[in-house]
């Protein structure tokens, strides 16, 4: 339950252009206070492009939007000097990245060069453009979508760049009843453009700051440590959880007790969050992907061994 007045508002909004999924929106929101980057990966036309356009509305933030193709370039990204005959400087012609909420559209169409344009971005704040460094503006949130991995034609995104990301998600199909809630709403009206403003960038970054602030116990550090180490064994991981994820599902467990209205951590935050913080980061052990065991059945059968702190 989100008892954060802000974010009760940009739940609001985010919800009436995703009829039905509640915990779903709570998760954007989480890795929005704990100021991730997420991963999107879900069939096409489910509403991934209408989150980051409805977020964007919604928080007053600057959008800026990358429709990766095969031969989209890191300068499409990042931008461009341009060398000015008049004078003979050069100016920097910012990118689509130069903007708070960035959506990186179908980024695993594009090849790896121009998947990696983002590293510095998600990492450091900052693009690097012919040896000058521009900062990006703040809050900074990039969504990237991408369609299943079994679909044609697409680069599957390298470890590196899937651990910048602190949650995966899908979005899913609606059933039925949110399927006919969806057609009521959006009959005669486009609910991206329907989106009403509910907090601005100045608020999040303060909100992101009293996030930090959240408790966590030493109990509760231990424990992520023992689930970090869990995902480590080479018999079942060929890839386990770096430090950066650790370090990852700790700031979403302080933001997920923030929208609860606490100011401490419990395990149930770390637990509820554990498998979109970390599945996408895991690569399982060849011999038990011959047994069929998805990197969540690992996760959840090791963390079901490790002692709860109370």
């Amino acid at each position: 339950m989100i008892q954060n007045e802000i974010m009760q508002r940009v739940a609001k909004q985010l919800e009436s252009a995703f009829v039905g999924k509640a915990d779903f929106v709570e998760k954007v929101l989480i890795t929005l206070l704990a100021g991730g980057h997420l991963l999107l990966e879900d069939k096409p036309g489910v509403g991934k492009t209408t989150l980051a356009v409805t977020l964007a509305r919604t928080l007053r933030c600057s959008f800026g939007r990358i429709q990766f193709t095969p031969d989209t370039l890191p300068g499409d990204v990042t931008g461009v000097s341009v060398y000015r005959a008049g004078d003979g400087t050069f100016t920097y012609l910012p990118g689509p990245v130069m903007n708070q909420i960035v959506l990186a559209d179908e980024i695993n169409r594009t090849s790896p060069k121009t998947q990696s344009s983002l590293l510095e971005a998600m990492e450091e704040g900052q693009v690097t453009v012919d040896g000058t460094v521009h900062a990006l503006p703040r809050p900074f949130l990039v969504i990237a979508t991408q369609n299943p991995v079994e679909f044609a034609g697409t680069y599957p995104l390298p470890e590196a760049q899937l651990d910048r990301f602190l949650m995966r998600l899908s979005i899913g199909y609606p059933d039925r009843e949110q399927a006919k809630r969806l057609i009521a709403l959006s009959l005669g009206k486009d609910s991206r453009q329907q989106a009403e403003p509910a907090a601005d960038a100045g608020e999040l970054l303060a909100l992101q700051e009293q996030v930090r602030g959240i408790t966590v116990s030493s109990e509760l550090a231990n424990y992520v440590i023992r689930v970090a180490e869990a995902t480590r064994d080479p018999e079942l991981f060929a890839l386990g959880a770096s430090p950066r994820a650790m370090l990852a599902l700790l700031r979403a467990a302080q933001a997920s007790a923030f929208l609860e209205g606490r100011s401490y951590c419990t395990p149930d935050d770390v637990q509820r969050l554990a498998a979109p913080v970390l599945c996408h980061r895991l690569i399982a052990a060849s011999a038990v992907r011959g047994k069929e065991q998805t990197v969540e059945r690992l996760l959840a059968e090791q963390m079901h061994k490790i002692p709860v702190p109370h």
